[in-house]
C-alpha cells in the first residue's frame, strides 16, 4: 500500500469510527445497526483503536459545550441527515487530523530533519551551511564530493550557505532545482507552486528536468514556479515580510482566510477547522503572531466577526 493510499484509508476508517459513535448514541438503533457495528469492530484492532479515540473526542467535546453557556444554548437549524453528515465530518477530520499530527510516520522515514507543531529549529550541516525550519516542515539532503544537495519535502525553509567552491548548493522542491550562488534564501512549498525569495548575493532556478533555461533571482527578489519547475514571475520582495515566520508572525495583505489559517494550524497541536467554502475565500489582511493561537484567533474574531468553537483539539470556525 501506498503512503497516500495508508492516508486515505486511515482517514475512511476514522470517519466510519465517527459515524459509529454517532449512531450508538441513537437511542432507537435497529439490532441490525448493532451486528453490523461489533462485525465492523471485529475486522481489525485499528478500528477498535479509532472507534476509543472517537468516543474521547466525543466526551471532551461534550464536556466542552457543557460548560459554555453559548454553545450549550446554541441551537442548530440544519435537517437532521445534514447535520448528522456535519458532526461526522468534522469529527473525522480531527480524528484523521490529530493522527497525522501526532505520528507523522511516513515523513519520519524520509526526512533527515523535521519540524512539529509549533518548533522552528536551526540545524546545522556538516559543510557549515545553517537551515532554519518553519514549523511543521521537513529535510533531506545528501551531501557527495561533487555537490550539496538539499530536498524540501515540506513546509519552509531558510538556508544561510557556507561557500564551498567545489561543491554547488542546490535545494530541491517540488519540480524545481534553486542552486545558491553564495547566499541566502528562502523556499516556500504551496500546493500548486513554490516561491524562492533571496535576501543575499543571488540564486540561479530552473526546473528539475533542465526543459529551460536557469532564471537568476537576485537580492531583494522573489522567483515563484510551478510544479514543474517552470518559472513563472520573478519580482521584488519585500523580504521583512517574507521572512516574517522567522520572528513567530505572518504579516498579510488581502489574503484568504484558508491560507492565514493554515499558517496558524503550523502551530496548533490539533486542528482548525472553516464551516464553509464561504468564509474560506474571505479575505483578511493584517500581522499575526502565528506561534499564539489564542491571539492570532482573536484577531481574526475581531476582524471578520468570527465565532470560534473549541471542541478538544478541534477549533471551528464560524461565520
Amino acid at each position: 500500500m501506498t503512503t497516500d493510499q495508508s492516508a486515505q484509508a486511515s482517514r475512511k476508517r476514522h470517519e466510519e469510527a465517527a459515524a459509529w459513535v454517532l449512531k450508538n448514541r441513537d437511542m432507537n438503533q435497529s439490532a441490525h445497526e448493532s451486528r453490523a457495528f461489533e462485525e465492523w469492530l471485529d475486522r481489525g484492532q485499528e478500528n477498535r483503536t479509532a472507534y476509543e479515540a472517537a468516543e474521547r473526542l466525543m466526551g471532551e467535546a461534550r464536556t466542552v459545550i457543557l460548560n459554555d453557556p453559548a454553545l450549550r444554548n446554541f441551537k442548530v437549524k440544519p435537517r437532521p441527515r445534514v447535520a448528522k453528515t456535519l458532526a461526522v465530518a468534522i469529527l473525522g477530520a480531527a480524528l484523521a487530523g490529530g493522527a497525522f499530527v501526532y505520528s507523522d510516520g511516513p515523513m519520519r522515514l524520509l526526512a533527515n530533519a523535521r519540524s512539529g507543531t509549533g518548533e522552528m529549529p536551526t540545524i546545522e550541516l556538516a559543510d557549515g551551511t545553517t537551515i532554519q525550519l518553519n514549523a511543521f516542515s521537513a529535510i533531506s539532503y545528501r551531501f557527495t564530493a561533487e555537490t550539496r544537495t538539499v530536498t524540501l519535502l515540506r513546509g519552509q525553509a531558510f538556508f544561510q550557505v557556507a561557500k564551498d567552491t567545489n561543491r554547488p548548493f542546490v535545494v530541491e522542491a517540488n519540480g524545481g532545482l534553486t542552486t545558491a550562488l553564495g547566499t541566502a534564501f528562502d523556499v516556500r512549498l504551496d500546493p500548486s507552486s513554490t516561491e524562492v525569495t533571496v535576501t543575499e548575493h543571488a540564486v540561479s532556478v530552473t526546473p528539475h528536468t533542465h526543459a529551460d533555461p536557469a532564471v537568476r533571482v537576485n537580492e531583494g527578489q522573489q522567483a515563484v514556479y510551478d510544479r514543474d519547475g517552470r518559472v513563472k514571475d520573478v519580482r521584488q520582495a519585500d523580504t521583512h515580510t517574507a521572512l516574517a515566520w522567522r520572528r513567530g508572525q505572518l504579516v498579510v495583505d488581502n489574503a484568504l482566510l484558508a491560507d492565514v489559517v493554515t499558517e496558524i494550524g503550523r502551530h496548533f497541536a490539533g486542528r482548525i477547522i472553516i464551516s464553509n467554502s464561504d468564509l474560506a475565500g474571505r479575505r483578511v489582511s493584517g500581522t499575526f503572531t502565528v506561534t499564539d493561537t489564542d491571539a492570532a484567533l482573536a484577531l481574526l474574531r475581531e476582524s471578520l466577526g468570527l465565532s470560534v468553537i473549541r471542541m478538544g483539539p478541534l477549533i471551528v470556525l464560524r461565520g
